[in-house]
């Protein structure tokens, strides 16, 4: 059977639609991404690393740490020096233990002022010692950190001390012993008979008293240097003086075996002399109580020190511009006598112009030296080089700790008393030698700062380059 005879089937109508191709939007095209240049790949230097604020404050706290150890090690040997050279006499005169702790609690900024920065050298000494013992300082090394990030934190602390060591120099030290002065001056006027000590000389107003041995109340070998009120000097010598105490009149000596010589103060060799087996000799509680109550150049800050300096350059340099022209004007006497010679009457005062001549040379050499004005410009350089000495210490000790190998806190120790003595020695002779002889104030004190930042920077160099 034909399959198209078969029963139509039902249909539906269907609707026709035209068939149109839908708009596609462009397809923008992909861009290529940008080339970029390459960059030169640059390794980061040691130099150039920065040390992390945790390692900054690690130094920081263990320097400080020693250091405080180190501050009272030497405020102890201080005090207790302090102690012995000024209590023990005090209290031998029978002075209120009260007022000696006073007298000592005022002389404590000077100590302040000298511990630390023998305490900062000390410190620092022991810190990198014992880190550099311990490898830390290999291991921060080994991380990118320079040498130059192991010198940050230790001169920070340096800065610090040194600050706070010229605050105690130029602010403590004057108002302690403004305050010191005064309560002496207290003690004196109750108790005359500390003036006097056993081998000292004792300067007062118009005497000089030099001892001998003192055992009690009894001086052996006793010098007295005076001026009388009418211009005469004397010289009283004696074998033994018993000290007696007269109060609010002052001292009293008893002189045995005593000689004088008195002279006039423009005629020397007119000159009279005297012995005696007793002679009583009395020293005004005003001329003991002026002796103590000058301000000395310790008393004063720096800012005091550079004005009085000022004022006294001024008047020993006119002072010495007239004792210049006295001193020539002697030399040309000198020379027109020997000139004119023996024939004439000036030839017969050629001596006495030689002695002229070397009079007022002499008086020039004095105000070149002058002490007094040495030792306003000594002190005034001991305000800052004290002080600065602190940072010099901390550069010297990072440098030398560096070189620690077993038992660095230990070796830091020793080495930083060592050190502290030799300095103290050179700065104690500087001083002594540069007053005594009129060497230049800054090389006298400022040497001992000078020698110690030098050798720490050639350890330093030295062992970078290892």
């Amino acid at each position: 059977m034909d399959d198209s005879a078969s029963m139509p089937s039902a249909s539906m109508p269907s609707a026709s639609f035209p068939l149109t191709e839908m708009p596609s939007a462009p397809i923008p095209p992909e861009k290529e991404p940008p080339v970029e240049d390459p960059q030169p790949v640059v390794a980061m230097r040691a130099s150039d690393r920065v040390i992390s604020k945790t390692l900054f404050r690690y130094f920081i706290r263990d320097t400080l740490f020693s250091f405080l150890v180190s501050f009272l090690f030497f405020f102890g040997v201080f005090f207790v020096n302090q102690l012995l050279l000024m209590a023990q006499e005090i209290l031998a005169k029978h002075v209120p233990l009260f007022q000696v702790m006073l007298l000592v609690f005022y002389a404590l900024p000077s100590i302040i002022a000298l511990s630390a920065p023998f305490a900062s050298l000390m410190g620092t000494l022991m810190t990198i010692g014992r880190m550099s013992s311990d490898n830390e300082i290999l291991i921060i090394l080994a991380s990118g950190l320079s040498y130059r990030m192991i010198f940050i934190p230790a001169l920070v602390v340096g800065v610090f001390i040194s600050v706070v060591s010229f605050f105690a120099n130029d602010v403590l030290l004057p108002a302690g012993t403004i305050q010191f002065s005064r309560l002496y001056r207290r003690i004196l006027v109750s108790t005359p008979a500390l003036e006097l000590e056993a081998n000292s000389v004792k300067r007062f107003k118009d005497t000089t008293i030099v001892t001998g041995p003192v055992e009690g109340r009894a001086i052996a070998n006793i010098l007295i240097l005076d001026r009388t009120s009418d211009g005469e000097r004397r010289v009283i010598m004696a074998r033994d003086a018993e000290l007696k105490d007269a109060g609010r009149e002052g001292l009293s000596l008893d002189l045995t075996d005593a000689f004088i010589q008195s002279s006039k103060e423009i005629v020397r060799n007119d000159y009279d002399y005297a012995h005696s087996d007793f002679l009583r000799y009395w020293v005004p509680q005003d001329d003991m109580i002026q002796a103590v109550s000058s301000i000395s150049p310790n008393q004063m800050s720096s800012t005091d020190l550079r004005r009085e300096i000022a004022v006294k350059t001024v008047d020993i340099t006119v002072r010495l511009e007239e004792q210049n022209n006295n001193c020539m004007a002697e030399a040309m006497n000198l020379e027109d006598s020997i000139r004119k010679g023996p024939s004439n009457a000036a030839w017969n005062r050629r001596e006495n112009n030689l002695e002229s001549f070397t009079k007022e040379y002499r008086g020039v050499i004095a105000l070149r030296r002058d002490r007094s004005y040495a030792l306003f410009r000594f002190e005034y350089n001991r305000k800052f080089s004290i002080p600065f000495s602190a940072l010099c210490f901390v550069f010297l000790a990072v440098a030398l700790g560096l070189y620690a190998k077993k038992s660095g806190q230990t070796v830091g120790f020793i080495f930083g008393v060592i050190i502290s003595f030799i300095f103290w020695v050179l700065l104690m002779t500087g001083q002594t030698v540069g007053i005594r002889l009129g060497y230049s104030p800054f090389w006298s004190i400022w040497l001992p700062n000078i020698l110690a930042l030098s050798v720490g920077f050639v350890l330093f160099i030295i062992r970078i380059r290892k």
